[in-house]
């Protein structure tokens, strides 16, 4: 069988790495430059930093700096962990169709920000909002329910179990997202639908600044795995005969991607499908190569939903749609491409 193979494959690890770095990482910071300029209401770049126009009267530097730009910063960070979630799982199952909510993750934060939600608990701490703490809330337990499933085998972290458990849970947590949904009222609802179709109305830097520290301590993992990803790929015993530790990686893919999915989720909600669209078209246009691939889906990841939220909130100005509706039509026939191909 002939392997068909691009000149940029052809190339060293440093190239192929430089060059990723270059255009993905590039392409995003153009991205992240031009979404807050695009808008229903027009306004004039050169007045957004026009330091002689006091704040208060600059209506172009508010809309810039408080309206677009906390949402454009939080669709960039969104994305990326969406998207390195994505292509960790996708290695740790061995399934090209897992996603950052297989495991049951999102479903948990989404339940945790629905809870707060519909009872109105008051819990905000130190100026944060009560909706992402009860999301990463909700994230950690499901992530600590599967995780504790996978380890009844004193054998390793298996992961069909970690699979079926996140599977399991995330219908269970699905059903009781309807439950609690059936008792609220008609403004509860509303806000509750808003939030599940995935949503970056990210009015203030607090939020984003609070998920910092859990993207990081996901980042830190994403750049320690690669090397025993591509390992991992030829099976845990081949990889341990290389010298991998096998239930260390295994460990630190899930609870990174867990991590980044959840501290994503309590940030723009569960926005779906960024997690398989973004890996796949790195691995076409990259190879299969986890030192590239981790970090060229993390920049195309952010270019992808910043892109996709300007689409939903200008495609039908003055009504903004959810950036989870996008990504949805986007994604399904790109998953039912995917599971043709596959197949």
């Amino acid at each position: 069988m002939t392997v068909k193979t691009t000149p940029f494959r052809n190339r060293s690890l440093s190239s192929r790495l430089a060059g990723a770095y270059i255009l993905f990482g590039g392409l995003a910071l153009l991205v992240c430059f031009v979404a807050p300029l695009i808008g229903p209401t027009q306004i004039d770049f050169r007045n957004v930093f026009d330091s002689k126009i006091p704040f208060e009267d600059n209506v172009d530097g508010q809309i810039f700096f408080i309206a677009r730009l906390p949402r454009t910063i939080a669709g960039a960070l969104v994305g990326a962990a969406l998207a390195s979630a994505g292509v960790v799982l996708q290695a740790l199952l061995h399934n090209p169709l897992a996603t950052p909510f297989t495991l049951g993750v999102s479903t948990g934060a989404s339940l945790g920000a629905l809870l707060v939600i519909i009872t109105g608990l008051p819990i905000p701490t130190l100026g944060i909002s009560a909706i992402p703490l009860a999301s990463f809330a909700g994230a950690l337990g499901a992530v600590s329910i599967v995780y504790g499933l996978a380890r009844l085998r004193r054998q390793g972290l298996s992961t069909l179990v970690l699979l079926l458990a996140g599977v399991t849970l995330n219908a269970f947590f699905s059903a009781m997202i309807m439950f609690v949904q059936y008792f609220a009222d008609y403004t509860q609802s509303f806000q509750a639908v808003r939030y599940l179709m995935g949503n970056l109305d990210v009015s203030s830097y607090e939020q984003i600044v609070w998920s910092l520290p859990l993207l990081l301590a996901a980042s830190i993992g994403f750049a320690w795995l690669p090397r025993s990803l591509n390992l991992l790929a030829l099976g845990t015993k081949g990889a341990a005969a290389r010298g991998v530790n096998v239930l260390t990686t295994q460990r630190v893919a899930f609870l990174s991607a867990s991590l980044a999915t959840g501290a994503a989720v309590s940030l723009g909600g569960p926005i779906g499908f960024v997690g398989i669209i973004v890996p796949h078209i790195v691995r076409l246009l990259l190879g299969s190569d986890y030192r590239i691939v981790i970090p060229a889906s993390a920049f195309f990841g952010a270019t992808f939903l910043v892109i996709c939220d300007v689409a939903a909130r200008t495609l039908m100005s003055p009504i903004e749609l959810p950036v989870g509706v996008i990504t949805a039509m986007l994604g399904g026939p790109f998953f039912l491409w995917l599971l043709v191909r596959h197949q």
